[in-house]
């Protein structure tokens, strides 16, 4: 599911706020490591 928001968030169809707080960590930490860490500001 981590995988899917990031895509979503990369793709600009959702934000990091939209995330669920239980998977913030999971989705930034993938957002961090595709050099996408502009992306978890909320």
């Amino acid at each position: 599911m981590s995988m899917i928001y990031a895509t979503l968030i990369i793709k600009g169809v959702k934000t990091f706020a939209d995330v669920p707080d239980t998977l913030k960590d999971a989705v930034r930490q993938i957002l961090v490591e595709a050099g996408c860490e502009h992306l978890t500001v909320q």
